[in-house]
């Protein structure tokens, strides 16, 4: 093969949405598609691809997500939409007394503390019982044969991974982490094009699809996690593992021009999407690539995240409803807030009354919108020997003060970055759709929501065109391909403006389609190794 650069693209490229009719599965990560295709191919429908392509991107993806994270869905299937939120929760023994004990004041990102109860394994299962057609042996055979025989390591998945490599070996001194390295970089992170494997990952998986995810949770697996937890210092039990149990919930929505959004509701955070197109809603935009509507999404979404970060926990603990915060009351208030120039988020009062994500559709009419992610990349550092479990760090989100509605406490879920997102119009699915990327993501849905409702931009051109992610007080990063009038604009508003040449920063969306005649029209993201699977 000539020799070249996988990261080196001197010339303008453009990417057509694709349409298919009898399937389609879109991600992030090109084996993976097809591992979802596949599946469709054999007989499974887009909740069986969903499965498939899950489970192969713990494999070709574990940069972004493991067998040891956490998952979201919204289901449309049988005319109905679906809610499930499997995000595990903190250790029944995880508390204030042990972080106060260790004279923490807020949680750590790496190690055992912040691991929390892996709940993506268990989605599938719940998934395969409640929808699927096939086995998990089925849906989830590419995926094993992936990592039992290797696969080459796609571009942007090299790059995090490498980068990962370079914090990790500043970051982990501690001998727990050794088996992350053993399992992911023995001698180094590996390049684009060079084949990766782990057996132990392929045993793994193959054990949870025979077991239907029993094994993980109780059995041998589950004792040699939580061994190996607690060996590190961790609080994490049999006992937690085999009392987890997924959520079927009720997603929760905004009408947005007469488009329903769909969100999974708290401990998610697609309740801060909602709040900030409920803002919206309330202003009229004619254009996109203008100062005025740039300005007045940045505040929207400011005064969501303000709202989300002071109110969204486990539900059992919140003090605010889904309903007070969606109000239409509230939203006029909050957008009265919104003035001619960049303002400070103030969370308000209503009145009392590293992630993956992947689309799947079948002919059928079902419609999958999933997530799933170990968070902050490879997540906790803590690595299961032999098993390729990269176990998450969600227990990062909570938070130590005692007055917070997300202060940690045993046997809770924590504020939760993950979320994927759905369409529908006049009680049709229009399609799942979504952004990656931590606190991006609400950011990210409004941004592809206005794209496609307020700016008539098809699939992948809502993908495609830059995009802006506030960060804290005024600051706000946009991405190197935004008109530079607008960089001029926002800051003469008072917002402080940020070049950032920083792909991996914006997000990594999916979206797909169906229009009245049944045909699915999909896109997928310019910012990574994004691929659309068509039948």
């Amino acid at each position: 093969m000539p020799t070249f650069d996988p990261f080196h693209y001197p010339y303008a490229s453009r990417r057509n949405v694709v349409y298919a009719q009898r399937g389609m599965v879109a991600t992030s990560q090109p084996l993976a598609a097809q591992a979802g295709l596949a599946v469709l191919q054999r007989g499974g429908n887009a909740i069986d691809a969903a499965i498939a392509t899950a489970a192969a991107l713990t494999v070709v993806e574990p940069n972004a997500n493991g067998i040891g994270g956490d998952a979201f869905a919204l289901v449309w299937h049988g005319g109905k939409l679906h809610g499930l939120n499997a995000s595990g929760p903190s250790a029944a023994a995880m508390s204030l007394d042990v972080t106060n004990a260790l004279g923490l004041t807020s949680m750590p990102r790496f190690g055992p503390l912040p691991v929390t109860v892996p709940g993506a394994p268990a989605a599938w299962a719940a998934l395969a019982g409640k929808f699927g057609r096939l086995p998990l042996t089925d849906s989830m055979a590419a995926a094993i044969e992936l990592a039992r025989d290797g696969f080459p390591v796609s571009p942007m998945v090299a790059f995090a991974w490498q980068q990962a490599t370079r914090l990790f070996c500043n970051e982990f001194k501690e001998p727990y982490f050794r088996h992350w390295f053993d399992t992911f970089a023995p001698e180094r992170a590996p390049l684009a094009g060079e084949v990766w494997r782990s057996s132990g990952h392929a045993d793994t998986l193959q054990g949870i699809a025979e077991s239907n995810a029993e094994n993980f949770y109780r059995g041998a697996l589950a004792e040699k996690i939580a061994t190996f937890v607690q060996q590190a210092g961790g609080q994490l039990s049999v006992q937690d593992l085999g009392n987890y149990q997924v959520d079927w919930c009720k997603p929760i929505s905004v009408n947005y021009r007469g488009y329903d959004v769909w969100e999974i509701p708290p401990n998610g955070h697609g309740l801060v999407a909602l709040i900030a197109l409920n803002i919206l809603k309330g202003f009229d935009f004619a254009e996109r690539d203008t100062v005025r509507t740039h300005h007045r999404q940045m505040e929207a979404i400011k005064l969501a995240f303000a709202d989300g970060l002071a109110h969204i926990a486990d539900p059992a603990y919140m003090r605010v409803s889904v309903a007070e915060l969606l109000s239409d009351a509230y939203a006029d208030d909050r957008r009265k807030l919104i003035g001619s120039h960049a303002a400070l988020p103030v969370a308000g009062e209503p009145p009392r009354g590293g992630t993956v994500y992947l689309s799947t559709a079948d002919i059928d009419g079902n419609m999958v919108s999933f997530i799933q992610s170990n968070y902050m990349g490879f997540g906790s550092g803590l690595v299961v020997p032999g098993t390729g479990i990269a176990l998450q760090n969600r227990g990062n989100n909570f938070s130590l003060d005692p007055a917070h509605p997300n202060c940690l406490a045993p046997g809770k879920r924590p504020y939760h970055t993950i979320i994927p997102g759905f369409l529908t119009k006049d009680g049709a699915a229009v399609g799942p759709f979504g952004v990656m990327g931590g606190f991006m993501q609400p950011q990210g849905h409004v941004q592809m929501v206005m794209n496609t409702i307020d700016f008539g931009l098809n699939p992948q051109a809502s993908l495609d065109a830059p995009r802006w992610e506030w960060e804290s007080g005024r600051r706000v990063n946009i991405e190197r391909s935004t008109p530079e009038h607008l960089f001029h604009g926002l800051a003469a508003l008072g917002h402080e403006v940020v070049w950032s040449g920083n792909r991996q920063a914006f997000g990594r969306g999916q979206i797909i389609w169906r229009n009245a005649q049944g045909v699915l029209c999909g896109g997928t993201e310019p910012r990574a190794d994004g691929a659309i699977a068509g039948w």
